[in-house]
């Protein structure tokens, strides 16, 4: 397989999801997701699957970014507290920005909103650079 190319890159799986970038660059990222039925749990809000995967996302876009070439980066852990639910038909935004950028590793914070502005959670991500061969 050959290396990642720089830049923004998305997956199928986030395609799927909906998931849009909003702002990449090595000091930050911004994604959004609009909240769909099809995102919904049981209760008619986000299903916290579905807001950890655009987390993820947002979390491993900025990594990406920060990847030295002939690298790319996978998720290690992560660690989310909620704080509020988000109802179908609204939009939420997930925001990154680096706590550390290592040699090796990447520790990522990343606090999404929903349309009014008020938080939904934050997440506290480590990402591994690895060489890709």
């Amino acid at each position: 397989m050959e290396p990642a190319t720089r830049g923004p890159a998305s997956s199928s799986f986030s395609d799927h999801l909906g998931v849009h970038d909003v702002e990449v660059g090595t000091d930050r990222a911004v994604t959004r997701m609009a909240v769909t039925d099809a995102l919904a749990n049981r209760n008619g809000v986000l299903h916290g699957g579905a807001l950890m995967s655009l987390v993820d996302h947002c979390a491993g876009t900025l990594a990406f970014a920060l990847c030295p070439p002939g690298f790319t980066n996978v998720t290690l852990e992560a660690k989310t507290n909620f704080f509020r639910k988000a109802r179908v038909d609204d939009t939420v935004t997930a925001v990154a920005t680096p706590l550390h950028v290592g040699r090796t590793t990447l520790v990522v914070q990343v606090v999404t909103t929903r349309g009014d502005g008020k938080e939904v959670s934050a997440t506290t991500q480590t990402q591994l650079f690895l060489e890709w061969s």
